[in-house]
C-alpha cells in the first residue's frame, strides 16, 4: 500500500533482482535495543513509588499496605509524607485507611512476570546461602522492573513501526521508529525513570492502535473479546488512554449508519452484539482497578486527587500545552512538530486510517488542555504524550514519505532523513542530560536561551564525566541529583 518503494541502495535494477531490505529493520531495532540496556536505572522514584507499590507489596507482603513502599521511597517523597519519627503524616491515609495511593495498577500487572521471577531467583539464591534482602526493593528486583519497562518500551516501538509499516515504505517506517525513540520524551522514561507508567502505556496503546488496525473491518467475536481486553488493559495502564476508546466508537457510529442505509438489520444486530461483547471484556479488564479503588479508597469509582483536582473543560492550557517553555510538548520535543504535520500529508491509501488517528490525538490533546497539571510537574517534556508514541511515529513516518518524494534518489533521500533525525536526536540528547543533571530547573519553565548556551558550551564538556559516572558510580550520582532537586524544591517550591 505505500507509495514509496520498499527497495534501498539497488544501484543496478536491470542488471539484479530488487534486494527487499524491509525484513531486516525489525532485526536493526532488536539490536539497537540490545545496545541501549546499559542505560536501564533500577531505580523507584517520585510517581514510581505508587507504580511500583502495588507490585512489590501484593508480591511481598501479600496485601496492599504501602506504608514500607513509602518509607523506602526516595528523599524527596518521603520527607514530605513521613513525621521525623518514621510515622506516616495522617494525611497519607484514606477513610478506609489505607495508604492514599492514587497511581494506576496496570504497570504493576505487566509487571507482574518479571518480578515474579526475580522473586523465585532472590529466593532460590538465599536458600544456597546468597543472603539477597527478599524484601522487593532489593536490586533483583528493581533490575526486574527496570528491564520489564524498557521491554514494554520496546515492544511498543516495534508495534508502531508494525502499524507504520502497513502504509509507509518499510524505510519511512523504520527511520521515523529510530527518530522518535531517540528525540521525544519516551527515553528518559523507558530508561531512566523506569517505574513511571509512560513506557507502559506507549506498549499498551501501541497494541491497541495496532491490534484495532489489524482486524479494521472483519472482526470475529473472538477478536471483539480481544481488543476490548487490550482496551480494558490500556485505561488499567493510564486514565487517559480511554479517550482513546473514540476510534472504535467513531468506528461503530459508521458501520451503524451503513448498515441501516443498506437495511440490513441482521448486520446491525450482529454488530451490536459484538459491540456489547467488546465493552464486557473491556470492563472486565478494567477490574482490577476497580478493586484497588474500592480498597484503598472505597468504592469503586473513586480515583484519588484525579477526581479531586478542578478540571476545566473549556481546555484554557490549548496553547501552553504546545509551546509552553514548561514542558510544551513542541517546544521541548521539536520533532514532534513533523509528526503533526505528517498526519496531514496522508497518500490516498492512509487517509482514513490517518484520519482516525488524528481524532485520537486530538482527544488526547483535548483531555490534557482541561487538566490543571498539563505541565506534568516535574517532568522532560510533556510525558503524557508517550503514550500516543504510534501515532507519532505513524505521522512521522508519513511526512518522511512525502519529503522523500522531493528527491530524485531515494538513497539521497535517506541520507538526508538520517540526517536531519540525528540533529533531532543530539539535541533531545542533551536536554535530556540538562535536565537530568539538574542544569534547567525539572519544575517550572526554563530559558532556553540558557539551554542553547548549555547545549554549546556545558554538556560537551560534563557529559563524558557523568556518563562515566552513570555507568559505574550510579548510586552516588543519585543521590547528588536528589540533594539537586531537594535544593531547588526549597528555593521554588510547587504550588500547593
Amino acid at each position: 500500500m505505500a507509495e514509496t518503494p520498499a527497495v534501498l541502495f539497488n544501484a543496478s535494477p536491470g542488471l539484479s533482482p530488487p534486494v527487499d531490505r524491509s525484513r531486516r529493520y525489525p532485526r536493526i531495532l532488536l539490536i539497537l535495543f540490545l545496545c541501549t540496556l546499559p542505560l536501564v536505572n533500577p531505580i523507584v522514584h517520585g510517581d514510581g513509588v505508587g507504580y511500583y507499590a502495588y507490585v512489590r507489596a501484593p508480591l511481598i507482603q501479600h496485601n496492599l499496605r504501602f506504608e514500607e513502599d513509602w518509607r523506602h521511597a526516595n528523599l524527596n517523597f518521603s520527607q514530605s509524607r513521613t513525621m521525623p519519627s518514621g510515622q506516616l503524616l495522617p494525611s497519607q491515609y484514606t477513610e478506609t485507611g489505607y495508604i492514599s495511593n492514587q497511581f494506576t495498577v496496570g504497570p504493576a500487572l505487566l509487571w507482574a512476570p518479571f518480578l515474579v521471577a526475580a522473586h523465585g531467583f532472590v529466593l532460590l539464591s538465599d536458600a544456597r546461602g546468597a543472603h539477597i534482602p527478599a524484601d522487593g526493593f532489593s536490586f533483583p528486583y528493581l533490575l526486574a522492573m527496570a528491564l520489564g519497562t524498557a521491554f514494554y518500551g520496546f515492544l511498543g516501538l516495534l508495534l508502531s513501526y508494525s502499524l507504520a509499516r502497513k502504509y509507509v515504505a518499510a524505510h519511512w517506517a523504520f527511520l521515523a521508529t529510530v527518530g522518535i525513540w531517540g528525540a521525544s520524551s519516551l527515553p528518559v522514561y523507558m530508561y531512566f525513570n523506569p517505574a513511571w507508567s509512560h513506557a507502559q502505556s506507549a506498549f499498551a496503546v501501541a497494541l491497541f492502535l495496532w491490534y484495532w488496525d489489524r482486524t479494521w473491518g472483519w472482526r470475529t467475536l473472538f477478536e471483539w473479546t480481544l481488543k476490548g481486553f487490550v482496551a480494558g488493559l490500556m485505561i488499567d495502564v493510564y486514565f487517559p488512554n480511554g479517550v482513546l476508546l473514540t476510534l472504535p466508537l467513531i468506528e461503530a457510529l459508521s458501520d451503524y449508519w451503513n448498515l441501516v442505509r443498506a437495511k440490513d438489520f441482521h448486520g446491525v444486530r450482529s454488530l451490536f452484539a459484538a459491540n456489547l461483547l467488546f465493552l464486557a471484556a473491556t470492563g472486565l479488564a478494567f477490574v482490577p482497578t476497580l478493586i484497588t479503588r474500592a480498597i484503598i479508597f472505597g468504592g469503586f469509582f473513586r480515583f484519588g486527587s484525579y477526581s479531586g483536582v478542578p478540571w476545566d473543560w473549556t481546555a484554557p492550557n490549548w496553547r501552553f500545552v504546545l509551546l509552553s517553555s514548561e514542558h510544551g510538548l513542541l517546544s521541548w520535543t521539536p520533532i514532534l512538530a513533523l509528526s503533526l504535520v505528517g498526519l496531514a500529508l496522508a497518500p490516498r491509501s492512509a487517509k482514513r486510517v490517518t484520519a482516525y488517528l488524528s481524532v485520537g490525538a486530538a482527544a488526547f490533546y483535548y483531555l490534557i488542555s482541561s487538566y490543571p497539571y498539563w505541565h506534568g510537574l516535574a517532568s522532560f517534556g510533556n510525558r503524557f504524550f508517550i503514550s500516543l508514541t504510534a501515532i507519532l511515529v505513524f505521522g512521522l513516518a508519513l511526512f518522511l514519505q512525502r519529503i522523500g518524494g522531493l528527491f530524485r534518489s531515494v538513497r539521497w533521500a535517506f541520507v538526508s532523513a538520517t540526517a536531519l533525525l540525528l540533529l533531532f536526536v543530539l539535541w533531545n540528547a542533551g536536554l535530556i542530560f540538562q535536565w537530568g543533571a539538574h542544569l534547567i530547573p525539572p519544575r517550572g519553565p526554563i530559558s532556553f536561551s540558557e539551554v542553547a548556551h548549555n547545549q554549546v558550551f556545558v554538556v560537551p564538556r560534563q557529559i563524558s564525566a557523568d556518563l562515566r559516572r552513570y555507568f559505574f558510580k550510579r548510586t552516588n550520582l543519585m543521590q547528588q541529583i536528589e540533594q539537586r532537586d531537594i535544593q531547588q524544591l526549597e528555593k521554588n517550591p510547587p504550588p500547593p
